[in-house]
């Protein structure tokens, strides 16, 4: 199996609680933003956006 590293709505929504509660609301929000907008991103680029 290889890593993509990809973000998947399953993912953001199933730990969302874990995500507001350790990175904030405003990475999950940029989450949430690269969901709705349908980009291919990592998560970690959705946390530490400039």
């Amino acid at each position: 199996m290889a890593i993509c590293g990809v973000i998947t709505t399953k993912e953001v929504l199933r730990h969302s609680a874990t995500i507001v509660r350790e990175f904030g609301a405003a990475a999950y929000l940029r989450c949430c933003k690269a969901i709705l907008l349908g980009r291919r991103t990592t998560f970690l680029s959705c946390v530490f956006a400039p």
